[in-house]
């Protein structure tokens, strides 16, 4: 198997459906969130959360750098701040910023993939900090970061459909 060949189509796919769901967000909708159920994030905390689902997380496996100040480590932080809760995490101000941001973290996800290389991807066996028993390739973590973005384009998928926007199939895979 080829890791990089397979992250980046993978990258390049998911990067490019999540931008078109962009398009249909409504700008002037971003506080909405579904009205029943719990801990839900508004649009903007998901447009916010999908613009560094899966750079970031590729930057910190690669080099180790999870964007915390200085001193602290990921594996430190209660669950808690780890995991916060909706109401706690940050919102985007536009669908522009969402864009420009999605943009920059697709680039982060693509430098990181050259940075690592193939022989680190396909053979450096690493825990992530949320789970340190539990080691992969180095490859296989980053995959599971675009997994991460694919699920929360899911999510939005799935917000503009309860807005009763015209999403389908195509607007979900491409």
């Amino acid at each position: 198997m080829n890791w990089t060949q397979l992250l980046k189509d993978e990258i390049e796919s998911t990067y490019a459906t999540t931008a078109r769901l962009l398009d249909k967000v409504d700008p002037d909708g971003l506080e909405w969130k579904p009205e029943s159920g719990c801990n839900w994030m508004t649009v903007g905390q998901l447009l916010k959360h999908i613009a560094n689902a899966c750079g970031a997380g590729c930057k910190g496996f690669v080099t180790g750098d999870w964007g915390l100040p200085a001193g602290t480590k990921l594996e430190d932080l209660p669950p808690e701040e780890m995991l916060p809760p909706a109401e706690k995490l940050p919102a985007i101000e536009s669908v522009e910023e969402a864009r420009k941001l999605l943009s920059e973290d697709k680039a982060m996800a693509l430098l990181m993939i050259d940075q690592a290389g193939e022989n680190d991807l396909a053979n450096k066996e690493m825990a992530a900090p949320w789970a340190p028993g539990v080691t992969y390739a180095l490859g296989r973590h980053l995959l599971q970061m675009v997994h991460h973005l694919d699920q929360h384009k899911g999510q939005l998928f799935y917000y503009l459909k309860l807005q009763g926007k015209p999403v389908d199939t195509a607007d979900l895979w491409g």
